[in-house]
């Protein structure tokens, strides 16, 4: 798919990149993938900075900047990080009833083998931050989200693979990694060099699911109305 820098009318977007940098924006985009497989070769400090310079560039609801990184080295804590979401991953099974031994054929993290683990929390004392949050006080998540995307999408660029594993429990992370009372953490991002990336999303490519057409997905003026495409 090439991308043009120019609108729908045939007017010109003079804010726009240059194709070639609109082109690769998108390019990273569709070809991030949740990485589980990772080679142990480690990520350079200098690109490691660049990347969490590029999370915390991010958009936050109020400018509150609730991302919190705690970057893991000590190996026995990694292996400490692995049986919490092992522990997760057989709850997780159970739950799923029928599609239990499916799941469990899955590989869900790469926290032992990944050249970087860092753990992303919300930060604590997130309450007096009201701007955009008294009606949506999940803003501040979503605001860590956003983080995260951008750290791997900015990964991606840089040939780097990145996994997002939420099967953990977080009060038991929490205390763990001496997060203060108040701060949740929501993800362990493991992250570094890998064979090759993913043709498709694993989950798509190990037939979990399928992605639904853009179609079924955008409504126009008010719920279920297609929007015109």
């Amino acid at each position: 798919m090439s991308v043009s820098s120019r609108d729908e009318s045939g007017g010109a977007t003079p804010h726009a990149f240059s194709s070639p940098e609109i082109e690769a924006v998108y390019r990273a985009i569709r070809s991030r993938r949740d990485m589980r497989h990772f080679l142990p070769d480690p990520v350079a400090p200098a690109i490691l900075t660049r990347l969490l310079e590029a999370a915390h560039c991010a958009p936050s609801v109020g400018y509150m900047q609730p991302w919190r990184f705690i970057r893991v080295t000590d190996r026995g804590l990694r292996g400490r990080l692995g049986e919490l979401v092992e522990a997760e991953r057989l709850a997780t099974a159970d739950a799923l009833g029928e599609r239990g031994a499916e799941f469990m054929r899955l590989k869900v993290e790469g926290i032992r083998e990944a050249g970087e683990v860092l753990v992303v929390s919300l930060m604590p004392d997130r309450e007096r931050f009201v701007f955009g949050r008294r009606t949506l006080p999940e803003m501040d998540l979503a605001s860590v989200a956003c983080g995260i995307q951008n750290l791997w999408l900015a990964a991606r660029a840089e040939g780097l693979g990145m996994g997002w594993v939420s099967l953990f429990d977080p009060e038991t992370l929490r205390t763990l990694l001496g997060i203060p009372e108040g701060g949740r953490p929501i993800a362990i991002l493991c992250l570094g060099h890998v064979e090759q990336f993913y043709d498709a999303p694993m989950l798509e490519q190990e037939g979990w699911d399928q992605r639904r057409t853009l179609n079924d997905l955008v409504f126009e003026d008010i719920w279920g109305r297609q929007y015109p495409r």
